[in-house]
């Protein structure tokens, strides 16, 4: 499958009455196992990455070669469509932003997100007419390149809990160009709710952050579209190794490797000419 056919197939699913779930690996490794288990799509996770090179996930922490470096290992070891976490686009500036996008279709990406967050603590959220003509951008750099372009509205990450301004600022970024629409930490069904019926374009909505957990039919009866999980399968990850380190550290024993994954199986899915043949 070429990278144009995995652009449409990924478009489809958007399409859908049902939310598709596409969880984040954070390397080749984890998206070779993510693509064994059914998925129909994958999307790469900074937080994640971050973490597997001991890094923070920030702006200042992170590069744009690095991640787009850390995509192109995932998508090449996978069949199914990745789309990338494209932070904020790596600079204040639009063309910056456009840039990235074209970047991020030459590593094999058929899609990808740009936030408006800034970075900034004294000035958490681009002004929307900034960004908007980041999104317009984006979305121009896209166009007749097989990419799908993701806006986020990052109000409730960064202490705005202001759904209605949050709206606003999808609808916008709708306007400007953009395929689906995203705003993570939303407070609760209803409030997800609310901004599916308000917006024009398929919903993101992830999972695994703090707060109540709903399941993929609850949020496709809201009218959600496509469900992620960010950094979290990651830190779940993470969070078996603690455990088990911890268990050792503490009493000696070493039960957890009952729970491990059998290295034959971990062989197979890592072999080189591995490929989920179900794309």
């Amino acid at each position: 499958m070429d990278r144009k056919d995995k652009f449409e197939r990924f478009k489809a699913l958007h399409l859908r009455d049902k939310a598709f779930v596409m969880p984040n690996p954070w390397d080749a490794g984890s998206a070779r196992l993510l693509s064994s288990l059914g998925f129909e799509a994958l999307a790469t996770t900074s937080a994640g990455y971050a973490f597997s090179v001991g890094k923070r996930d920030s702006f200042a922490g992170l590069d744009r070669d690095e991640i787009l470096e850390n995509a192109a290992r995932i998508v090449g070891a996978t069949a199914l469509p990745v789309s990338g976490d494209l932070e904020d686009g790596f600079g204040p500036d639009p063309a910056t932003c456009a840039e990235t996008v074209i970047m991020a279709c030459d590593a094999g990406l058929v899609g990808g997100s740009i936030e408006d967050a800034t970075g900034n603590p004294d000035a958490p959220i681009y002004e929307m007419s900034q960004a908007m003509e980041r999104i317009r951008a984006t979305a121009e750099a896209a166009r007749g390149r097989s990419f799908l372009l993701t806006a986020r509205a990052e109000n409730f990450l960064w202490g705005r809990p202001d759904l209605a301004d949050t709206i606003k600022r999808l609808q916008a970024f709708s306007e400007a160009g953009a395929d689906v629409l995203y705003a993570p930490g939303l407070p609760d069904i209803e409030a997800i709710r609310t901004l599916c019926r308000e917006v024009d374009k398929p919903v993101n909505v992830v999972m695994g952050l703090s707060g109540k957990a709903y399941s993929v039919d609850e949020l496709s009866k809201v009218g959600v579209r496509r469900v992620s999980v960010g950094g979290s399968f990651a830190r779940a990850a993470l969070g078996a190794l603690m455990r088990a380190a911890e268990e050792v550290s503490r009493s000696g024993t070493f039960r957890y490797a009952d729970e491990a994954m059998p290295g034959a199986e971990i062989s197979r899915l890592m072999s080189q000419d591995h490929r989920d043949t179900r794309v």
